[in-house]
């Protein structure tokens, strides 16, 4: 036996749809945390993105959506379930530059259609589970590298 294994750390964050007021503020704690606990800058960085590409989804096009974090020895994930219009064709969004916010919202500097390709881009590894009509669950994994 290895003695016990390391603790698993374990945040919720809640995400509320069309509030652009607050948006940004779950990737900023968890950036936080994730420093306090030692994660290397790099992570850091790419989870940062990651997250906030996912927060801005969730407040340009669902009603809510559930954050959790979960942090062990090596690796960092991050699921963001929401309630929301789902994603009609999933290969299609995650298209550099395809968008289906409204031309409100694109006024506002957003809905660029680079929240999907840039969430793939910073993950290790990422699924998406949507329905129509339902919402969207993205898992979004990242290894935590040690420095260099």
């Amino acid at each position: 036996m290895h003695g016990p294994s390391p603790a698993k750390l374990l945040y919720h964050f809640h995400i509320v749809g069309q509030d652009f007021t607050i948006a940004g503020e779950v990737s900023s704690k968890i950036r936080r945390i994730l420093q306090q606990i030692g994660a290397s800058p790099d992570t850091i960085r790419r989870i940062s993105v990651a997250t906030y590409e996912a927060e801005m989804n969730v407040v340009i096009h669902a009603d809510e959506a559930d954050v959790t974090l979960e942090a062990d020895a090596g690796i960092i994930r991050i699921t963001i379930a929401d309630h929301g219009p789902g994603i009609p064709d999933v290969e299609k969004a995650k298209q550099p530059g395809f968008s289906t916010a409204s031309e409100e919202i694109r006024e506002m500097g957003f809905g660029a259609g680079m929240g999907l390709p840039n969430i793939l881009r910073c993950a290790d590894d990422v699924s998406i589970d949507t329905v129509v009509g339902e919402g969207t669950r993205i898992t979004m994994e990242f290894l935590n590298s040690p420095e260099a």
